[in-house]
Parts: structure tokens; sequence; C-alpha cells
């Protein structure tokens, strides 16, 4: 029985997920959530995911949402050093992925709506959410780039889901806004992934095909 994922291609979360399988050679079938026409909120999606959010992954009985949690999953079933390659480094991703659905990625996450509401409904962005957005995106990118002043990755010296998980917000951040391009060794880093692990680059293209495609049908 195949492992399925269900997404729609323009999602940082589903890039998530798809680009840690392919790295970790992890065979999945893909299933097309257009979120634009609300498929995720249908019944028959809803009983994957009570939320009405992608990516979900099926695999036999066991349905995970949340892409750090379909990650983990990935990453135990593979055996992939992903996860880390010492327990100390485990726990190390494990708090970087933590710190990133808190303090970075959710700011992100509100920069993207209010693009998109002004983009896609022609609602006028509210300020105060844009405001808070910038003010902890920076104050997080802060922490990161001194983080990798003298590193090429989050954790140790390799690619991990520390990394993936940190990166997301790049899906999407020449759309909204968001401030990365102040901070050099972010920026770098992020360079960094997109020379050195391909999937990551497909994956790039595949949302930028997707999002692309979205705006272009808006006329």
């Amino acid at each position: 029985m195949s492992i399925k994922l269900y997404g729609d291609p323009g999602s940082g979360s589903l890039r998530r997920v798809t680009a840690a399988a392919a790295i970790m050679g992890v065979d999945i079938e893909r299933i097309n959530v257009d979120l634009f026409k609300g498929e995720s909120h249908t019944p028959e999606f809803l009983k994957l995911n009570p939320h009405g959010l992608t990516p979900v992954l099926q695999d036999g009985n066991a349905v995970i949402w949340e892409a750090s949690a379909i990650n983990l999953y990935l990453a135990e079933k593979a055996n992939s050093n992903l996860l880390g390659r010492t327990s100390a480094q485990k726990f190390e991703v494990l708090q970087w992925m933590f710190w990133s659905g808190e303090q970075w990625r959710v700011f992100s996450t509100f920069l993207f709506n209010e693009w998109a509401g002004k983009t896609l409904m022609g609602k006028p962005p509210t300020d105060a959410v844009v405001e808070l957005a910038m003010s902890n995106i920076r104050n997080a990118a802060k922490v990161l780039d001194a983080h990798l002043a003298t590193r090429k990755f989050i954790v140790g010296e390799d690619l991990t889901l520390a990394d993936i998980d940190i990166a997301a917000p790049f899906s999407q951040y020449q759309r909204t806004g968001a401030p990365f391009d102040e901070f050099p060794n972010l920026m770098a880093w992020q360079q960094r992934l997109l020379d050195t692990v391909p999937a990551w680059a497909a994956t790039r293209d595949e949302v930028e095909t997707r999002m692309g495609g979205v705006v272009d049908a808006l006329g």
C-alpha cells in the first residue's frame, strides 16, 4: 500500500514534506487538494483532518497532519539522518523545529495571509498584523543570522529536518515582503540549500509554477 500525501503544490508546508521525502528516498503518492477551491473543507477531507488544513499523510491506518509531524514520521520510518546523527543532535533538531513553529514560520504565514487577502480577494492588508509579523520576523532572523555566521546548516555539519522546517518561509517571501534579505548569513544559507539540495530547488520551482498560475488566472 502506497503512502498517500494530500496537499496543494503551492503550499510551503507541502514543500517541506515533498522535499524531505525525496531526500530520504521515500516514495509517496501525491493527491492534489486545491486550497483555492476549498477542497480541504469537503466532508471527505475533513475526515482526514478536521482542521481543514494540508498537508496530510495517510500510511495504511495511520493518518498524520502537520508537516513537521509528517516529516518526523517519515524520518523514523526511513531511519534517516535528517533527524540527526546522534541523540544530542536529535533533540537539537527537535528544539529548532519547535522554535520554528512558534517563533518563526507562524509570522511568515501571517504575511502570506495578508498578501493572499489583498491579491486574491481584494481585501486591504491589516497594518497592525503586518507590523507585528515583520517585527517578530526581524527579531527571529537576527537569532538565525548570528547562529548561521559560522555554520553551514542549522544543526551539525549536515542537512536536517531543522533546515527544511526553517527554510519553508522562503517559499513565498518575495510575494509577502518578508525582510529576509536584510540578513546576509540567512540568505547565504538559503542559497546554499538551493545549490546543494536538488529536492529543495525542485520543490521551489513547483511552488512557483503553481502560485504563478493562480495569480495569472486572476488576470
